[in-house]
């Protein structure tokens, strides 16, 4: 099945190159200068947006994008909010692939059968869910996959080849690998370690692999992008939006740009 994302890593191929994926928190600092965030993420050099969904106990996510989230939720983001910000995302922009990120309790509390259908109809291509296991798959991945949406797997360096298939099972789109043990953002990978595990995981699953947590420059993105499919950047840019706001917490005209600037630069990384 072509989707938004096989055609996106097919293009990349054909020009041989690694995909930046993008991630920020939906409705961060506030709903309007969010959608101009996400808006210009493609022209700043973004392949791939992943658009975080808030929560109010993001686990595996560090201090930027916990802060993030909550800063979300305090100017009144929802999850159909967060939805509404992908369809007006959509209205100018009908092929940057968007993935949903976050966590499973959101998704539960406002139905999974509506979730999908309006997620869908907002026009997701995919979920990355954090805290469901390939042994939860009937809750989520099946439902999702039957939906039209693929469902993005998490590898960490302990997915060791006796878990891989398993994680694999029901896979699709592509691998989300991430480069270090812990929680988003704290620490720099191990770019030896990365190299090493990407091309240990790829003799189980044909699928692009693409490497995030704690990449936050053009260096280490062009030199991940040398052995994985795509570069994920996160807590970094979610860093830029908390940098470029008031004292008070909000907005200015900078935010949106502090943002672009940042991808930009690491998109010449990727591209390198």
């Amino acid at each position: 099945m072509s989707t938004r994302i096989s055609d996106k890593f097919a293009a990349l191929k054909a020009e041989g190159r690694a995909a930046l994926v993008t991630y920020v928190v939906g409705g961060d600092p506030d709903a309007a200068t969010s959608l101009k965030i996400v808006a210009g993420l493609p022209k700043a050099g973004a392949d791939i947006i992943e658009l975080g969904m808030p929560f109010t106990d993001p686990m595996a996510d560090g201090p930027a994008i916990q802060a993030g989230g909550l800063r979300a939720l305090a100017s009144g983001a929802t999850m159909k909010k967060t939805l509404a910000l992908l369809k007006a995302f959509r209205k100018g922009d009908a092929t940057t692939p968007v993935v949903l990120m976050g966590y499973y309790n959101p998704i539960y509390v406002y139905g999974v059968e509506k979730f999908l259908k309006d997620a869908k109809a907002a026009g997701a291509d995919g979920l990355i869910v954090v805290d469901l296991p390939p042994e939860e798959d009937d809750e989520l991945c099946l439902p999702a996959m039957e939906a039209g949406l693929n469902f993005i797997r998490l590898a960490t360096p302990t997915t060791d080849d006796a878990r891989a298939p398993a994680v694999f099972r029901n896979t699709s789109g592509f691998v989300y690998y991430v480069s270090v043990l812990g929680i988003t953002g704290t620490k720099a990978p191990d770019l030896k370690s990365v190299a090493a595990n990407v091309k240990r995981l790829k003799g189980h699953t044909a699928l692009p692999i693409c490497v995030g947590f704690g990449v936050k420059t053009a260096e280490q993105a062009r030199t991940i992008a040398t052995h994985a499919d795509g570069v994920v950047v996160g807590s970094a840019l979610v860093s830029a939006v908390e940098k470029s706001l008031t004292r008070q917490g909000k907005a200015t005209a900078a935010t949106p740009r502090a943002v672009h600037k940042l991808v930009a630069e690491i998109a010449k990384g990727v591209r390198g």
